[in-house]
């Protein structure tokens, strides 16, 4: 198994997965059910599931259909959306999910986390992070609601407070690089990286293993999170659920 972990990250809206491109024009990619069973061949430590619609819509969470999946799936899911609630917590790892990341929640009623990382322990609690620069300051800003509700402007003091709280994990999605191809966002992982001990996962414009190799040696990134390159063919291809081969993983990081 790698020490750095390199898991695909997909995006459930509805009954289906949909990808991206900053954050906008969801694209259909499969059902989820099978596309999990097809990781399941595919040698992957673990896998990042967000149903982006569940908090921005208020909608509750899916809990069949994430039984449903989780039932099929072979490795760790980190699963995020919609968590409101410990019993939200209590049911979701009831049903077989690992690791649930939150981000409105953190944000709105922080004492819940807390309570969770209590109950739980640290390594089972998770911080997704939704980022992009300014339009006219150019600084990074962290947003909520698929984008739409900017929560915070100091991103290191948020991460700092996270892992004051006992966050185990922090996940880093940069809006402006989802779903680009163009590598991720080195400046802000690093940024990141240099600020909290706990780990962090880069996820947003993996476009290439150099990619991961980048992100990884030279900005402190304890685990990759890849989106585009785990359901299409290519650049502007058509829909295939794939993932780089371990011996290539290995290869590329040293593990």
């Amino acid at each position: 198994m790698l020490r750095t972990r390199v898991m695909p990250c997909l995006l459930l809206q509805g009954r289906g997965l949909v990808k991206t491109i900053n954050f906008r024009s969801p694209i259909y990619v499969g059902d989820p059910v099978n596309t999990f069973r097809i990781f399941n061949q595919k040698e992957v430590d673990e896998i990042i599931l967000i149903d982006i619609g569940a908090t921005s819509s208020g909608s509750a969470i899916q809990f069949d259909l994430i039984e449903q999946i989780a039932s099929e799936c072979f490795m760790p899911i980190c699963y995020g959306g919609g968590v409101r609630s410990i019993e939200d917590y209590v049911r979701l790892f009831t049903i077989g999910i690992e690791k649930i990341s939150v981000s409105s929640l953190f944000f709105e009623n922080p004492d819940i986390v807390s309570e969770a990382v209590k109950m739980f322990g640290s390594q089972s609690v998770v911080l997704t992070l939704d980022v992009k620069r300014h339009w006219l300051t150019k600084n990074y800003r962290l947003y909520n609601y698929s984008g739409a509700k900017c929560v915070a402007k100091d991103i290191i003091a948020t991460v700092k407070r996270a892992e004051a709280l006992g966050v185990g994990e922090i996940i880093v999605y940069s809006m402006e690089r989802d779903g680009t191809w163009k590598g991720f966002d080195t400046e802000l992982i690093t940024q990141i990286c240099e600020s909290v001990e706990v780990p962090v996962v880069a996820v947003g414009g993996a476009g290439s293993l150099p990619d991961i190799k980048t992100v990884v040696e030279e900005c402190g990134a304890s685990a990759v999170g890849i989106g585009s390159m785990a359901v299409f063919q290519g650049q502007d291809k058509g829909v295939l659920v794939r993932f780089p081969r371990m011996a290539e993983l290995e290869k590329l990081l040293g593990n």
